[in-house]
């Protein structure tokens, strides 16, 4: 038997169990790409001595924005796409991430949901575009949401692409993983790499295209600062790029975060992140001044250059894969241990020729990853503009407020709401450490480094002021 034929064996009950779940044909190939990688026992690894640095990028601070005229005919071809499958299930939610209230009592989807409504306004039409990648986890909590909030935006058929999941892989056998208690647990998210296969497997890439579609702008649904800016719309379409990464200034904090590089063999950008870096080279990874930029995950795509590739690639597009090996029931240690493949969407800057990236400042970045994030966005450290965008304010230059509040306490939202029953004035708190159980009250205005220490079981309770240094109880 040829190594093909051995491989398709292996491969075969994954591809039964997928089309017996109603997978597509696409997903079916981007997940049997992956399963290739790791049976073929690739690492993804890349050696410093393989990548150049990314060098000087154009800057949308420096770009002009397009008369009227121009910026409606860009937004009649566009659709602005936002990753919504997340659950939050890190800040203890169970429901769609976006559904969280973040000014008042609108959410995430709201402000977006505004956002493209105003944007509408202008074009005196139904465009641009707009749709959500949900996950079965968060697809009904969001139609729910928007049918009661804004039905003009029509239901899910006209905005909802939904995402794949993909098998579990015994780390035994690399077969796939049966849990006859619960078989959900045999399924796992494939990551927002997993977009381009949705797109193709819904039929949804033919449509946009068929309707004059051509430009695509992509970010996560809990980054209210990547807002659909004309003017690097109109850059992009006159650039003539396939694909085009937003991408921001490192600092310390993100050291440890994926960067932009330049791979030598092809002068193609890529995506490294801190799991593909060897560890003798973790010194030149952390390097910011070396490294200076880093992936927002904000992006720009060209949907004919994407077509054209895919019908180059078989029907897929080749992303690497992230393997993560955990056990079936993430509850249960002791359950048979699992490879997850995953992919990033970013990470497809390297199967486009001539792809590109540009700088962008803080503004567009202010993503919702921990209960610390969402007490800033929903503090004055952020201001919610006349186009609905949340953006930090001009007097941080461009640096957040850095919160490290007790994970025992409020690392899940009940917590953090608990502790901050009113949020407090950030915008001129330079960082925040809050050690044991707080009460902030209504009017208390957190400046410069402030440190909280209550080493009782007891809430300090902070009144109405300002609050600056160190504060501590017991």
């Amino acid at each position: 038997m040829s190594s093909t034929d051995s491989f398709e064996t292996s491969f075969a009950p994954f591809r039964e169990k997928m089309q017996a779940a109603g997978l597509s044909e696409s997903a079916i190939r981007a997940f049997r790409g992956s399963y290739a990688a790791l049976t073929a026992g690739e690492t993804g690894m890349i050696p410093e001595s393989t990548i150049a640095p990314a060098q000087e990028l154009p800057r949308a601070d420096d770009l002009s924005t397009p008369d009227a005229a121009r910026a409606s005919e860009l937004l009649k071809q566009t659709v602005l796409l936002k990753l919504n499958g997340g659950l939050g299930t890190g800040m203890g939610l169970e429901k769609a991430k976006s559904l969280l209230p973040v000014r008042g009592e609108d959410t995430f989807l709201d402000l977006i949901a505004r956002q493209i409504l105003r944007l509408r306004s202008q074009t005196g039409g139904e465009v641009p575009m707009f749709m959500l990648m949900n996950s079965f986890s968060t697809s009904e909590d969001t139609a729910a949401h928007l049918a009661a909030r804004f039905p003009q935006l029509g239901g899910p058929e006209t905005w909802e692409l939904m995402q794949n999941k993909v098998p579990k892989i015994l780390t035994s056998t690399m077969q796939p993983a049966e849990w006859p208690a619960n078989p959900d647990q045999e399924w796992c998210p494939p990551g927002h790499g997993d977009i381009y296969a949705c797109l193709v497997g819904s039929g949804w890439l033919d449509r946009l295209l068929g309707g004059g579609i051509r430009y695509a702008f992509v970010s996560n649904s809990d980054n209210l600062g990547a807002t659909l800016d004309p003017a690097i719309l109109a850059w992009f379409a006159d650039s003539g790029k396939p694909f085009v990464m937003e991408v921001t200034r490192r600092t310390e904090s993100d050291k440890k975060g994926g960067h932009l590089a330049i791979r030598l063999r092809d002068g193609r950008y890529l995506l490294r992140e801190s799991a593909q870096c060897p560890k003798e080279d973790e010194h030149q990874f952390q390097n910011i001044d070396l490294h200076r930029y880093f992936n927002t995950n904000n992006l720009w795509i060209d949907l004919q250059a994407l077509k054209q590739a895919l019908e180059a690639n078989d029907g897929l597009i080749p992303l690497p894969p992230i393997m993560n090996k955990k056990t079936v029931d993430p509850r249960d240690g002791s359950s048979p241990a699992v490879w997850q493949l995953e992919s990033a969407m970013g990470a497809a800057i390297e199967c486009f020729q001539g792809s590109g990236a540009i700088e962008v400042s803080r503004v567009r970045f202010a993503p919702v990853k921990t209960t610390s994030d969402l007490l800033c966005v929903r503090s004055d450290a952020y201001e919610l503009g006349e186009d609905f965008c949340l953006r930090l304010h001009p007097s941080r230059n461009g640096q957040p407020p850095h919160l490290h509040l007790d994970q025992k306490l409020c690392k899940l939202v009940d917590g953090l709401e608990k502790n901050f029953p009113h949020t407090p004035s950030l915008l001129h708190c330079k960082s925040l450490l809050v050690h044991g159980p707080i009460e902030c009250g209504s009017g208390v205005v957190f400046k410069g480094d402030a440190v909280i220490h209550n080493h009782t079981s007891s809430p300090v309770r902070l009144k109405a002021g300002e609050h600056e240094g160190q504060i501590s109880i017991g």
